[in-house]
């Protein structure tokens, strides 16, 4: 708790339980895609992690292409929309590392940790386990984050959160459409359709704003802002959980 206070006073990002950081920090967002690629390198194809760090690689890729664009790519501050994409992706890359070292990586990321070999589980719930984790909760602290770093509130950086939210719902139907079974065996009483119809980005993408506004309306009262984020973080690791349920052939 004393290091979500840590991050309630100053602002620095949290690092993982245990006290973990970046092995490697990164601060473009060339640097954040080369650390993801070199990551799905190590992996087996089949770890959920790696299936997770696939989608997030495209979303991340599609998001550099944009800012590229400027404002045709519908990020016309360029400096506020690679902030907050960088502290978006340190929080993933830290749990990665955390994990990796033996640390204990957020509440949100361990079921996805914990599970990722898990022959029950299929691709598509690694993949939306951890869009939950990383939406439902990295994404508030990161607009605080991304705040802190620009000395801006909130509000200013609501259309780079939408623009990038409008990315990851694009991605979500292609992924739902990749891995998805065929229509064959997705039948109406298939528990991973009740799985897939219980979790909505777009929600979830709404709850993190709506977080995001609360840590920072509490950046002043830094033991409530830090029980806040702690029971954010258990809160989506439980969704996390639920959505890894492993399912039968």
């Amino acid at each position: 708790m004393a290091q979500l206070e840590r991050f309630a006073q100053t602002g620095a990002p949290a690092p993982a339980q245990g006290g973990y950081t970046l092995d490697t920090a990164v601060d473009t967002v060339d640097a954040v895609i080369a650390r993801m690629r070199a990551l799905g390198a190590d992996l087996p194809p089949r770890d959920g992690v790696a299936v997770f760090n696939r989608v997030y690689l495209s979303v991340t890729e599609a998001v550099d292409r944009a800012i590229d664009a400027g404002a045709a790519g519908g990020f016309p501050d360029r400096g506020a929309a690679v902030a907050l994409d960088v502290r978006f992706a340190e929080r993933y890359l830290t749990a990665v590392d955390a994990a990796a070292h033996g640390s204990r990586p957020p509440a949100c990321w361990r079921p996805l940790f914990q599970f990722r070999r898990h022959p029950g589980v299929r691709p598509l719930q690694f993949a939306l386990a951890g869009i939950n984790a990383h939406i439902g909760h990295d994404l508030a602290l990161a607009v605080v984050d991304a705040c802190r770093a620009l000395g801006c509130e909130p509000d200013a950086l609501e259309d780079e959160f939408e623009r990038v939210g409008d990315l990851l719902v694009t991605l979500e139907e292609r992924i739902r459409e990749e891995l998805m079974p065929g229509p064959d065996l997705l039948q109406v009483a298939d528990p991973l359709t009740h799985l897939l119809g219980a979790w909505s980005l777009e929600r979830a993408r709404d709850g993190a704003w709506g977080a995001a506004r609360a840590l920072w309306a509490l950046h002043e009262l830094p033991s409530l802002a830090a029980e806040f984020a702690h029971r954010l973080d258990t809160s989506v690791g439980l969704v996390g959980r639920m959505l890894l349920t492993p399912l039968p052939d």
